[in-house]
């Protein structure tokens, strides 16, 4: 006998969980984003709380949700892992969603995107048309640490020579760090500098803005391209939110992940990868060519971009 699509979407339930506010853009927002999504494409009834760094408000939060019927909650964020690994032996019929995480216990599944992925495509790119590339960090934290893998990786496999320099700057924030650290990259010969730091990211792209179109460089997670104009060879988004969306819908129609999620370059909602054709410079056919056949090999999983 099959429910009614209407009655069953008015009982489907999900709640988040987050690690400060979604008025903010960022991590919250993000979050934020994806519960809206399940309520926009899925007809959810949906909820969140903000929650501030207290493992016992964590708890408390899940289990508040789950005894009120809830079918999905995400704890958005590593941090929420411990908490509905407790609530969840107590609600078998929830599923319990942790971003950052790999695990997958039971009703418990954790959710990760694999930035290595479309990084050493940038790798691959920078060996072949650079001389040296940069990297400049935020801090030094696994999401970052596995981007950075991934370049290193994509451009030893096509020069295990290829001069890479790296450099923290140890926050999110500082822009004028972010600037100083791309340009003194850039005063020791790299042409292709590439930086990572949330929020001071801006300030990466400004150094290469104005150390000309022989420095190299791709916009990450947003459009940078108005920053700098003459140097953005491509673009690289992931959009987790509908990462979120995607999984909750396997959920809600009877067939969960039957191990943790790790979206990547085989998820095409959720990552891609685009070359940009209104600049100065732009990638050759044939190193574009090259690029294609590598990503549909790591979509296929033959071959692994981060650390073994």
């Amino acid at each position: 006998m099959s429910i009614p699509t209407m009655g069953y979407a008015e009982d489907f339930k999900m709640g988040l969980l987050v690690p400060g506010s979604v008025s903010e853009e960022g991590w919250n927002r993000i979050g934020f984003n994806a519960l809206k999504g399940v309520e926009g494409q899925l007809g959810a009834k949906i909820s969140y709380v903000e929650l501030q760094q207290n493992p016992a408000s964590f708890e408390k939060a899940f289990r508040d949700y789950a005894s009120q019927g809830y079918k999905v909650i995400l704890g958005h964020g590593f941090e929420f892992q411990d908490a509905a690994l407790e609530v969840a032996l107590d609600y078998p019929d929830t599923y319990f969603l942790i971003s950052s995480s790999s695990i997958h216990e039971g009703n418990v599944i954790g959710l990760n995107t694999d930035t290595s992925q479309p990084f050493y495509l940038m790798g691959v790119i920078a060996a072949k048309m650079g001389r040296k590339a940069g990297l400049v960090g935020g801090m030094e934290i696994p999401p970052i640490q596995q981007a950075f893998i991934g370049f290193k990786n994509g451009a030893k496999s096509i020069n295990p020579d290829f001069p890479i320099s790296e450099a923290y700057i140890g926050n999110f924030t500082d822009t004028t760090a972010a600037k100083e650290a791309a340009l003194s990259m850039i005063s020791q010969g790299a042409d292709f500098v590439v930086p990572n730091a949330s929020g001071a990211t801006v300030g990466g792209y400004q150094a290469i803005s104005e150390s000309g179109p022989d420095v190299r460089s791709f916009s990450i997670f947003s459009d940078f391209t108005q920053v700098a104009p003459n140097n953005i060879l491509g673009l690289y988004v992931a959009d987790y939110a509908q990462g979120v969306v995607e999984v909750v819908r396997s959920i809600k129609a009877g067939s969960p992940p039957k191990e943790n999620v790790i979206f990547g370059l085989k998820d095409p909602k959720v990552m891609s990868f685009t070359f940009r054709d209104d600049g100065p410079i732009s990638v050759p056919q044939d190193i574009r060519a090259e690029v294609k056949a590598i990503s549909d090999k790591i979509a296929a999983g033959e071959i692994k971009t981060g650390a073994e």
